[in-house]
């Protein structure tokens, strides 16, 4: 049962907001990754909510799967967070386990897309298309 309820977690960060942090930790090599807020806006591809920068329980990290999706994301990818300074707006994320996350499965790198919504940030026309430039 808890391999079930593990399953249906990662099931909802590779569908969720924060899946492309989680896709990106999930590749990392090594064990920690010092970073900025403004970094990890670039890997998630929007700002982060306010309220990140304002509250450090944001950046706490949460176990078995409860919580909120943005840590979910990271731990679900086997990281935690760690050295949150809220002055610097830096933090560093530490891996959880010694051994690297497993090989993303297909679903993990390239999300499905439910028909008829067309992906954030594609933005390929049909000249595109046909003359090569995309």
């Amino acid at each position: 049962m808890a391999l079930d309820r593990q399953q249906k977690y990662r099931e909802m960060v590779i569908r969720g907001k924060y899946q492309r942090l989680y896709t990106y930790l999930s590749s990392l090599q090594g064990q920690e990754w010092k970073t900025s807020f403004n970094e990890v806006e670039a890997v998630i591809g929007f700002e982060l909510p306010a309220s990140a920068r304002l509250h450090r329980p944001w950046w706490g990290n949460q176990r078995g799967g409860s919580g909120h999706s943005h840590a979910l994301a990271w731990s679900e990818a086997g990281w935690e967070t760690a050295q949150v300074d809220m002055d610097t707006e830096t933090l560093l994320f530490r891996r959880t386990h010694a051994q690297p996350v497993s090989r993303l499965s297909l679903d993990e790198a390239w999300p499905a897309h439910p028909t008829a919504v067309w992906p954030e940030g594609l933005s390929l026309s049909r000249e595109d298309l046909y003359e090569g430039r995309g």
